[in-house]
């Protein structure tokens, strides 16, 4: 069965490559973005050519915070599915433009939610994040933990979505699902994430600032087993927990249609290591700047994803080397270094 879906942040690294994912499997996909220039606008036009012209792709350059053109999108393609990837992204920017936040991730959240509500869409998946977990200490992190402590408003925003959607399964028994990423990396990624950073500097001869002095543990987790992941969840809308019980509330379940799941790679590893396995894909030596943990970031990530294991027959497959070689098989070709 194919399916008709919205695909908001369409042109960013993970909307992009689940876009041609499902277009390859023969979906309608009605594509929206607002190219802005947050990170270099020109790579997004790229990965946008690789499927602009598809017969069964839509684009359309607008803002989620543009309410009109939202409904106007809704009412005119009537998608199947909806799956929110459109944000504004980056802890350490949150701080510095707060408001920037405010815009996107919740009142352009708000938008998609009445889109769906008003026009009968089967399922909304959209994108949470790891940084939801703050101030939790307790590894690996688990949908089943409270997660009322963000450590910035990247953070708080997220966790925003997740109790949001959850007001709309209620009301108006909309299946929602919260997929809550872990450090995604891998060919066409965002040039302001550490791995494109790093990979440009020591070609370049300059040194990595490395925070939290080398010793962030980071759950690395390549862009293919992402989308696999992804793909599962959106074509199973979620359920009820028939067994909740609000005397012991399970905070990833609901009695609505309303789930949460942690997509990650099960596997943290060592930022150290990360770059060396960095260094050896380039045969090349890094200059490192050891650096205090920066405001608002987690000393580490690691995800229990047992429910999307169980659920879901999720097996993320990619090795860090594997993942960060292809990565750099692609940047040196898309660069030409």
């Amino acid at each position: 069965m194919t399916l008709k879906l919205l695909v908001t942040g369409a042109a960013g690294f993970i909307g992009s490559m689940l876009t041609l994912r499902l277009l390859e499997r023969g979906d309608t996909v009605i594509g929206i973005d607002n190219h802005n220039d947050y990170y270099d606008p020109a790579i997004k036009e790229a990965r946008l050519a690789r499927y602009a012209d598809h017969p069964n792709y839509t684009h359309l350059r607008i803002d989620l915070a543009d309410r009109k053109a939202i409904e106007e999108c809704f009412a005119t393609h009537r998608p199947q599915r909806v799956v929110n990837l459109a944000a504004q992204a980056g802890v350490r920017y949150s701080i510095e433009n707060p408001l920037a936040y405010i815009n996107s991730n919740i009142v352009g959240f708000a938008h998609i939610l009445e889109g769906c509500r008003h026009n009968g869409v089967e399922h909304l998946v959209y994108a949470s994040s790891s940084s939801v977990y703050g101030a939790n200490t307790t590894m690996p992190f688990s949908i089943h933990q409270n997660v009322d402590h963000p450590l910035s408003l990247y953070a708080a925003s997220k966790k925003s979505n997740e109790l949001m959607s959850h007001t709309y399964s209620h009301l108006y028994d909309l299946p929602t699902t919260g997929l809550r990423f872990f450090t995604v990396y891998g060919p066409w990624g965002r040039p302001d994430m550490a791995l494109f950073k790093f990979t440009k500097a020591i070609l370049a001869g300059e040194p990595i600032d490395v925070f939290n002095y080398g010793q962030h543990r980071r759950d690395f987790t390549y862009i293919d087993d992402i989308i696999e992941g992804m793909i599962r969840t959106l074509d199973r809308p979620a359920s009820t927990n028939p067994n909740w019980n609000s005397d012991q509330p399970d905070p990833g379940t609901s009695k609505a249609p309303w789930r949460i799941y942690n997509i990650g790679n099960n596997q943290p590893v060592e930022l150290m290591d990360y770059i060396s396995s960095l260094e050896k894909a380039l045969d090349k030596k890094a200059d490192i700047n050891l650096c205090p943990l920066q405001p608002g970031d987690l000393p580490n990530t690691y995800a229990n994803v047992d429910d999307l294991v169980e659920q879901f027959d999720y097996q993320p497959a990619t090795p860090v080397e594997e993942g960060i070689a292809r990565f750099i098989d692609w940047y040196r070709e898309y660069f030409q270094t």
